[in-house]
C-alpha cells in the first residue's frame, strides 16, 4: 500500500511539474487588406525585436501570404525586400487565374505536393471561402503556395482556386481575422494584426465579412494591433513602403505589450 502511495506521489510531481515548465503557445494571426499586408511586415519586425516566440501562424488573404511565407522561414527583413521589390500589379494583372502568383509563391515557399502544414518550421493554417454555400474552409494541408493562393482570390479579380473538389476564394469575405480559428489550434495568447479601417464598418457588398464574428475575434485577441491604413486601400501597391512604415509605427507601439508578454512567457 505505501508503495502505490509512493508512486501515486511521484506521478502527481512529475505531472505538477510538467504543467509548471510548459509555457503557453502563441499564436499570430494576420488579417487581410491586399497591398496593406506591407503593414505587416512592419509590425512583423517589432514581434521579432520583443523575442516573444510564435507557435503557430494563421492568415487571411495577403495574411495567408505573409504568414504563410513566415511559416516556412521568412523573416521581416526578407518579407519586407519581397514586398518592396514585387512587381505586384504585374503580377496581379498579368493573370486572372494567378498563376503567375502561384509561381512566385511556389519559388520562395519551396514546396512541392501534398504538405501537412503542421510539419512547416510554424504550424500554419489559412482561411479561404467554398463559393457553393458560401462556407469558410480552413486550409491545413495540401499544396501551400496553392492554399495561400486560395485564400487571396479576390471574387471578380482572381477565379476561384479547386481544392479537393470546392472552389475557393478569399477567406476575407467571411473571416477577416481568424483568432478563432488560432484558438482551436491550441493558441493560449495571440497576437493579431488587424489591417482594417473603422472595424470593417467601411466594407462593401462584395466585402462584407461576419461582422459579430469580426468582433468577437477582435476582442478575443490578447495584443490587437491595427496600424493606421486611413487613405490606403488593397490596391495601394504603389505605397507599399509608406505602409510598412505605419506597420513599424504600429509595432513600436505595441513593444510595451509584447515585452510584457516574453517576460510573462520565460
Amino acid at each position: 500500500m505505501k508503495r502505490w502511495l509512493m508512486m501515486l506521489c511521484l506521478l502527481w510531481v512529475a505531472v505538477s511539474l510538467s504543467a509548471q515548465t510548459e509555457r503557453p503557445k502563441v499564436a499570430l494571426v494576420l488579417g487581410g487588406g491586399g497591398a496593406k499586408g506591407a503593414a505587416e511586415v512592419g509590425v512583423l519586425k517589432y514581434i521579432e525585436q520583443s523575442g516573444v516566440p510564435i507557435d503557430m501562424v494563421v492568415g487571411t488573404s495577403i495574411g495567408s501570404i505573409v504568414g504563410g511565407l513566415y511559416a516556412v522561414g521568412y523573416r521581416s527583413a526578407e518579407l519586407d525586400s519581397m514586398f518592396r521589390h514585387q512587381d505586384w500589379m504585374k503580377m496581379g494583372m498579368g493573370s486572372l487565374m494567378g498563376d503567375s502568383i502561384v509561381r512566385v509563391l511556389r519559388d520562395m515557399a519551396d514546396t512541392y505536393g501534398s504538405v501537412d502544414f503542421d510539419s512547416l518550421p510554424t504550424p500554419f493554417r489559412c482561411v479561404a471561402v467554398d463559393v457553393k454555400g458560401m462556407k469558410e474552409v480552413v486550409l491545413k494541408e495540401g499544396d501551400l503556395p496553392q492554399a495561400m493562393r486560395a485564400s487571396m482570390a479576390i471574387p471578380v479579380v482572381f477565379k476561384p482556386v479547386r481544392i479537393d473538389g470546392r472552389r475557393l476564394v478569399d477567406g476575407g469575405v467571411l473571416n477577416n481575422l481568424p483568432v478563432d480559428v488560432a484558438k482551436d489550434m491550441g493558441a493560449d495568447i495571440v497576437i493579431a494584426v488587424d489591417l482594417t479601417v473603422n472595424k470593417h464598418e467601411d466594407s462593401t457588398p462584395l466585402f462584407r465579412p461576419d461582422l459579430k464574428k469580426y468582433h468577437r475575434n477582435v476582442a478575443a485577441a490578447d495584443i490587437y494591433i491595427n496600424p493606421k491604413l486611413k487613405g490606403y486601400g488593397a490596391h495601394s501597391f504603389n505605397k507599399i513602403g509608406e505602409m510598412i512604415l505605419i506597420g513599424e509605427e504600429a509595432g513600436r507601439k505595441a513593444m510595451k505589450d509584447l515585452k510584457k508578454l516574453k517576460k510573462k512567457l520565460k
